[in-house]
């Protein structure tokens, strides 16, 4: 069985950073594309930072120039160090990874907090 698993959430003040870590376990044939949500509730889910097999991340305008995501392969994991953090960044992050043989999988979520 294979799973994902998130950290590093918490609380911080407006202006700190925070890094997110979701680490896949289990019998893992290839990860391919890894991405970071975040939904906030009664809010639709918002694609944060995606992070293709080959390097390439995109990012939602809110967050480009503070967050950036980056990949571990040797250690199946992927990472969201979140910069300059923002009240209105308040909410549960979610990673998804691509995973084959399995197809999209997801973490659980994080909860990140920023107080003004």
């Amino acid at each position: 069985q294979v799973q994902l698993v998130e950290s590093g959430g918490g609380l911080v003040q407006a202006g700190g950073s925070l890094r997110l870590s979701c680490t896949a376990s289990g019998s893992i044939f290839a990860i391919n594309a890894m991405a970071w949500w975040r939904q906030a509730p009664g809010k639709q889910r918002e694609l944060v930072a995606t992070l293709t097999s080959g390097g390439t991340p995109n990012y939602a305008d809110s967050v480009k120039g503070r967050f950036t995501i980056s990949r571990d392969n040797a250690k199946n994991t992927v990472y969201l160090q979140m910069n300059s953090l923002k009240p209105e960044d308040t909410t549960i992050y979610y990673c998804a990874a691509d995973i084959s043989p399995y197809g999209l999988l997801w973490g659980q979520g994080t909860q990140v907090t920023v107080s003004s």
